[in-house]
């Protein structure tokens, strides 16, 4: 039997074996018969980000002890200067000249340049940039209306969706190519507003900057960043949605920087622990521990220390970061209904958005990985694995509490129970049981209300502490089996 027959009889399994096991799904896939038509019209509208830097030859090495002719070999002070060249991607927004990249592509440049499909090279200006979403805009002044594209649905995009990545690889020019949108909500710890979309098309260095394309031929992302050990494509990439990308963008080229919204409040993630403590079915949301300031926009509208705020101006919060993402992108000046729960209810506010300043005004707790659950046989002080003590003078010395901290102060945490599962330590204060319940400033009181929590049959208790400077923080206890945790 010839080759040619055996792969002719093996091609024909292969294709009877995929009409067997075809699902009606698979079945009627078709993929794409080419991108050219696509990638035809939008071409022009990408360019090549060129940068110099000047840097001098030898910057101010001090090897005084090695002779003369090892000196020579780290270059002179004196010496010319010496320019750095780097490459990345961009892509026209409108025809005037308005270019979007990477902050990190045009960071320190002293020359920035534009280099489009055709050859064309102009001098490209910095409009603004914003380093904590890593966009910049810049500007160019072409001789003739340029081809621009616009920005699209990055919320629309479903896992799977084909997308388009055109940018500038290793400096080869112009390159396309081709994937699907793996993840989106990734959050790879660059920055407070990491909300990534992740993709395998190829990007490499050379494509920070670059757009990222719907099959409709629209922006809905920009590519930032990519995974992997070598610094080439895995088929890990990320990229700033559109849908933060877009006003961001917007910003800069009326203001020439980014004016972010805050409401003035402390978060804390959500835990399952917490979840189980509050009573909620779901751990989701930004449970609210404190305000940025006494008059804080949340705090005026009524928002308190225990709310768990779950959606802001219609968008759900399943993380406490979503909150700090949508409030940032908010306008300022704007009345923003706030979905919270309070006391197992849930309630409605509209809260005012304030600027933000220049420093991060949301904190959030570390919480710790969730712990199997055990039987506690009574919910008292020793069986959470505290002993607890009034603050006096002699205590508020001691522990070096600040004057307006109150409530009752742990002074040993007994090893292998729920305490120290959850770290607490010496010198910590509780100051609630529960979640708006009156200041606790006794052990007896201590007790009073872990009893009245131990009827509620959660499988935790939530303790409102302080540090020892009055920062506030919700903790949670093990106190029982948790419906959270299998």
């Amino acid at each position: 039997m010839s080759v040619r027959h055996t792969a002719r009889r093996s091609l024909a399994a292969l294709a009877l074996a995929a009409t067997v096991f075809a699902t009606p799904a698979t079945a009627q896939f078709q993929p794409p018969e080419s991108l050219a038509d696509l990638t035809e019209g939008i071409l022009g509208a990408v360019v090549n980000i060129a940068t110099s830097q000047t840097l001098p030859a030898r910057r101010g090495i001090d090897l005084p002890e090695l002779p003369q002719e090892l000196l020579d070999l780290f270059g002179d002070e004196d010496a010319p200067l010496r320019e750095v060249e780097s490459l990345g991607s961009g892509f026209v927004i409108d025809e005037t000249g308005y270019i979007v990249t990477n902050n990190h592509v045009i960071d320190d440049a002293d020359e920035i340049w534009a280099v489009f499909d055709d050859g064309t090279r102009l001098a490209a200006r910095l409009i603004g940039y914003d380093p904590p979403t890593d966009l910049a805009v810049l500007k160019v002044e072409p001789p003739r209306p340029l081809t621009a594209v616009s920005f699209g649905d990055s919320e629309a995009l479903r896992i799977g969706d084909w997308v388009v990545a055109i940018g500038n690889p290793f400096g080869l020019g112009t390159t396309v190519t081709v994937g699907v949108l793996s993840a989106r909500n990734r959050n790879i710890n660059s920055g407070p507003f990491d909300d990534y979309l992740q993709t395998d098309a190829s990007i490499n260095r050379g494509n920070s900057g670059g757009p990222l394309f719907d099959m409709n031929g629209e922006v809905v992302g920009v590519n930032t960043a990519i995974l992997s050990e070598t610094g080439e494509s895995i088929g890990i990439a990320f990229s700033v949605p559109s849908s933060l990308a877009q006003p961001i963008v917007e910003q800069l080229i009326e203001f020439g920087t980014v004016r972010r919204g805050r409401i003035g409040v402390i978060i804390q993630e959500v835990t399952d622990g917490l979840a189980e403590g509050f009573g909620l079915a779901d751990a989701a949301g930004a449970l609210v521990v404190g305000y940025t300031e006494p008059d804080s926009p949340a705090r005026d509208a009524g928002v308190e220390i225990g709310d768990i705020i779950i959606a802001f101006d219609g968008r759900p919060i399943g993380k406490s970061r979503d909150l700090t993402r949508i409030v940032a992108g908010t306008p300022v000046g704007s009345e923003v209904e706030t979905t919270l729960i309070r006391d197992g209810e849930e309630i409605t506010l509209t809260v005012g958005v304030a600027p933000r300043g220049d420093g991060f005004e949301v904190a959030a707790a570390e919480n710790d990985a969730e712990v199997a659950p055990d039987e506690v046989p009574e919910l008292t002080a020793a069986t959470l694995g505290v002993t607890v003590a009034e603050i006096t003078p002699a205590i508020r010395q001691r522990f070096a509490l600040d004057a307006a901290v109150a409530g009752i102060v742990v002074t040993n945490v007994q090893a292998g129970t729920p305490a120290s599962e959850r770290r607490l330590r010496p010198g910590d204060v509780i100051v609630e049981v529960g979640v708006g319940g009156d200041l606790v400033t006794t052990p007896a009181a201590f007790e009073q209300r872990l009893a009245a929590e131990e009827e509620n049959g959660r499988g935790a208790v939530i303790l409102l502490m302080s540090d020892a400077r009055g920062n506030l923080r919700f903790e949670w206890l093990r106190i029982g089996p948790s419906a959270f945790i299998d």
